[in-house]
């Protein structure tokens, strides 16, 4: 079975670098808008007159909740799509229709379970990850509204993979962007000229997520798509579900340790250097993720093409999309590090106007982001292990980097170095050398065996 639609990309035969570029440019574009989408609220929450710091740092303290929420989304939807593209490039298009149903399925699960956790037990939570008398005001104000959008929230993220994975690579974008235009249009709206402040944030935030979740319902249940969201699929099935969530695994547990590393990065820059460290790291995982969200939108549309001529046993094409995936991961990569090294000004102004803060955030940037050029090996070579199915060595490179590595590091380097706040930061390019190394070395071995 080869799988063609109406955009033209043939997964089995076209050549690889139009298939990367025509799948891989939309996915990235469509990242950058998500990171537009989620920075849009700390951008223009760092600007509130008279309390925009402490704001910001409070909005901060919430992205390690956020990023739980989110985690539970690859969860399922970063194990299923890879598996419904192995199943099309099988020929078995209704494996891969069962794969989609109960995957929406246990999304909705999901989602109403995080949304009452959230609402019950949300403030004791902020302040175990990180906040502080000065900034738990503005960190609960902005979750208590954003938790009542879970569901949007799972769905949309969840399912749009989903739409990726079939090669739908522009309408994957055009979700995104129909989302992210409506916060960045909602958000100084509440914000500003109701006074919301960041409840306001919050709001706009959920209603355009609401959109997106919308639209792609939409599709899925429309003529165009290839694969059918069908109520008969719905039922939960052991067989389906499982295989699903074991790949997603190891992207969960990317984004879940994430959010685990904010809380110990929150927690002991908190405890080091106050309410202004832990602002710094706000703005320095908004760069974080300028660095690997693009990365990711390159890895997303890179996976239906090696997951495809995987399961085609097309094994020439999966080495070709693997070294164009790499090249262009370097690239981005070594891109971002020349920018934090040289021109850190050119972030930290998006976020705040405070020369405090931005003195302190200046030289923070520049170690905290001193190896990140490597970051493109790391991700490409990663992506490409759940993308060939691969889930055991996803999940130990998941856990090596942030669980086995950086977590210790934090609070271990401080007992031998005077600054503290350096310590914490210098973290960070310690264990990404370290982890890069290991990961290059176990795929090279893999990559022999294609």
């Amino acid at each position: 079975m080869q799988l063609q639609h109406s955009q033209g990309a043939n997964l089995g035969q076209d050549k690889i670098s139009r298939l990367l570029f025509q799948l891989a440019l939309p996915a990235i574009l469509a990242q950058l808008i998500n990171l537009l989408y989620n920075m849009v609220d700390r951008m223009y929450i760092g600007h509130i007159p008279d309390v925009g710091p402490n704001a910001l740092t409070g909005v901060g303290v919430t992205l390690p909740l956020i990023m739980c929420i989110s985690a539970f989304a690859a969860l399922v939807s970063m194990g299923g799509a890879p598996r419904a593209s192995i199943m099309m490039g099988k020929g078995e298009p209704q494996q891969a229709e069962r794969i989609l149903g109960n995957c929406a399925s246990m999304l909705v699960i999901t989602a109403l379970v995080l949304t009452v956790v959230i609402q019950c037990f949300g403030q004791d939570i902020l302040m175990i990850f990180g906040a502080s008398s000065n900034t738990i005001s503005y960190a609960w104000d902005y979750m208590k509204i954003y938790s009542l959008g879970t569901l949007f929230v799972q769905l949309a993220l969840g399912l749009n993979a989903f739409i990726n994975a079939q090669g739908f690579a522009r309408t994957g974008m055009l979700t995104v962007t129909i989302g992210a235009a409506c916060n960045i249009i909602l958000d100084p709206i509440f914000i500003f000229a109701l006074g919301m402040g960041v409840q306001g944030a919050a709001l706009a935030t959920i209603l355009s997520q609401g959109i997106s979740c919308a639209w792609i319902l939409r599709f899925l249940t429309g003529k165009t798509t290839t694969l059918r969201l069908q109520l008969r699929y719905a039922r939960l099935r052991g067989s389906v579900i499982l295989p699903c969530i074991a790949l997603g695994i190891a992207p969960f547990i990317m984004q879940f340790t994430e959010s685990i590393l904010n809380i110990c990065f929150n927690t002991s820059l908190l405890r080091y250097g106050g309410d202004i460290a832990v602002g710094a790291m706000t703005i320095l995982a908004s760069v974080m993720q300028f660095c690997m969200l693009p990365l990711q939108g390159l890895t997303q549309g890179a996976q239906p093409i090696i997951g495809f001529n995987f399961g085609a046993n097309q094994r020439d094409r999966v080495k070709e999309a693997f070294r164009l995936l790499l090249a262009c991961c370097m690239v981005f990569a070594g891109l971002i590090w020349f920018l934090s090294m040289f021109v850190p000004q050119l972030f930290i102004s998006i976020f705040t106007s405070d020369p405090q803060l931005a003195d302190f955030t200046r030289w923070a940037i520049r170690i905290y982001m001193a190896v990140s050029l490597l970051h493109g090996i790391q991700i490409s070579c990663q992506q490409t292990f759940i993308a060939l199915g691969n889930a055991k060595t996803s999940v130990f490179l998941a856990l090596l980097r942030k669980v086995i590595l950086l977590i210790p590091l934090i609070y271990i380097l401080p007992y031998f170095l005077a600054d503290k706040v350096f310590a914490v930061f210098l973290a960070e390019p310690v264990a990404d050398f370290i982890a890069v190394s290991t990961t290059a070395t176990l795929f090279y071995r893999q990559y022999k065996k294609l």
